[in-house]
């Protein structure tokens, strides 16, 4: 076998690598994040004609979406929206709801506790983490800098 330096094989791999069409990418993305958002106008238009007040509309609509993508996660349709949609797919709440189910249900074999429940945030965990964490130091700054 030829010794190739890095140069060359990086040169090499970028040849055969395929481009992406950035322009048909970002349709999809707008397409299938602005159907996601038209259906979570739809949920709270619903709840808003039940009669519920506007925390009960919005917490329900959430509700609502984080189940449509946890369901559509569990049958295996939502992956194949996401290798289409791309961020249209992910940026959504129901993008969220996909995070936390992936793992879980791809360590289901492993049991529930060492398994879906040691796994289950093992994508959002840090985004969890890291987003609550700023939030407390902003909150911490903010009210030093409000007295």
């Amino acid at each position: 076998m030829d010794n190739i330096n890095k140069k060359d094989y990086y040169e090499y791999v970028k040849k055969k690598m395929p481009k992406p069409n950035y322009l048909r990418n970002c349709i999809w993305a707008f397409i299938v994040g602005g159907l996601i958002s038209d259906i979570g106008q739809l949920i709270t238009s619903y709840f808003k004609s039940a009669g519920l007040d506007k925390k009960s509309v919005s917490a329900a609509t959430a509700i609502v979406l984080v189940f449509i993508g946890s369901f559509l996660t569990g049958l295996g349709l939502y992956d194949r929206l996401g290798k289409k949609a791309g961020a249209g797919s992910i940026v959504p709440i129901t993008g969220f709801a996909n995070a936390i189910v992936s793992p879980a249900m791809e360590y289901k074999r492993e049991g529930f506790v060492l398994g879906v429940a040691s796994k289950m945030f093992i994508i959002a965990g840090p985004v969890l983490v890291y987003g609550y964490g700023s939030s407390i130091i902003i909150g911490i700054i903010y009210l030093l800098l409000k007295k």
